[in-house]
């Protein structure tokens, strides 16, 4: 079971990563007349995306998971809702979510600090 749990926390992370990445590539493609502020305000939104993902990985075990996006998802795969509801179920579903945002922090971390080291070169060069 655990590893619908965590194909399904993947996937509702990658969505939520997904719109923060366009939002934060439409935001440089605005400030694009300045490379270094364009790195910058990416490495910048990509930080603040690691934050969001930890302080979530960090709240996970003591949300009801019943009110998350994962859970709609596992009921509308075909998972019984009662099955679902159970205790054990329940931990077993936020340890695969806890586990899969902080993995998700990790690769969103290193995309922020190559952006945050192209800032910093492009600055020393221009």
């Amino acid at each position: 079971m655990q590893p619908v749990f965590e194909a399904y926390a993947d996937l509702s992370i990658r969505r939520a990563c997904a719109f923060v990445a366009l939002a934060t590539a439409t935001l440089m493609v605005a400030l694009s007349f300045d490379a270094v502020l364009a790195c910058r305000a990416g490495a910048q939104a990509m930080s603040v995306l690691v934050i969001g993902l930890a302080m979530a990985a960090w709240r996970t075990p003591n949300r009801d998971l019943r009110h998350s996006e994962v859970y709609a998802l596992l009921i509308d795969s075909g998972l019984p809702r009662g099955r679902l509801a159970t205790a054990e179920m329940q931990a077993m579903l936020a340890e695969a979510l806890r586990d899969r945002l902080l993995w998700h922090a990790e690769r969103v971390s290193m995309v922020a600090l190559g952006l945050w080291g192209l800032a910093l070169l492009l600055w020393l060069l221009g």
